[in-house]
């Protein structure tokens, strides 16, 4: 069954961006200036753009991840000759499939959390309370980070390969784990920003 409201944020309606451009009603700025300064305007658009597009690149690695799967258990039953490297090749898939779509799961609001009292309150405590959150959020990333590049670098140096029959090198999904996390990161800021411009009284368009 399909979630609820997954089809309009496929379509490009986001109910997160939704909640931010209605900010709280009858308070915008009869100015009409932006919020926040237009670099940091420029700043959440980019960094939501690139995030959408990793994020739907990102949805078709479940279709490759199923091919290989249905490969290697073909060749299994078929042939009794299952190959060494489909369950592994599977796993970094899926690794790149929920790391570099985080990006975009923070867009359309869809990662877990508690909402018993969040969804009772107004767009602008929702987005004082997720300022909050943000920083909470920015701190673990970037310690998720220095570890990821800690840890890639080591992989590049000493041509790290898994301890499997298959041995591939670890490099490769380092990188792409490590990128993922920094596109997090980066939306986590543009996530702040368009919180504390509805906090403002004027969120971002």
């Amino acid at each position: 069954m399909t979630p609820p409201g997954f089809a309009r944020r496929i379509a490009g309606d986001d109910p997160w961006k939704s909640s931010r451009r209605q900010g709280v009603t009858g308070q915008r700025a009869s100015t009409g200036r932006a919020a926040l300064p237009p670099l940091i305007v420029a700043y959440v658009r980019w960094v939501e753009a690139v995030g959408r597009f990793f994020g739907r690149i990102c949805m078709y690695l479940v279709f490759v991840m199923i091919g290989i799967l249905l490969y290697s258990a073909f060749l299994r039953t078929g042939f009794n000759r299952p190959p060494l490297w489909t369950v592994e090749m599977a796993q970094f898939l899926l690794t790149a499939y929920y790391i570099l779509g985080g990006a975009w799961t923070l867009q359309l609001g869809s990662h877990v959390r508690m909402d018993l009292l969040y969804e009772r309150w107004r767009p602008r405590k929702r987005a004082f309370a997720d300022t909050i959150t943000s920083v909470c959020l920015l701190t673990y990333l970037a310690v998720m980070i220095w570890g990821g590049v800690s840890s890639s670098a080591y992989a590049l140096e000493y041509g790290q390969r898994a301890a499997t029959s298959w041995r591939p090198p670890m490099a490769p999904i380092k990188l792409i784990m490590t990128f993922g996390l920094v596109l997090m990161l980066l939306q986590t800021v543009a996530f702040f920003f368009r919180d504390l411009a509805v906090v403002r009284g004027r969120p971002i368009e």
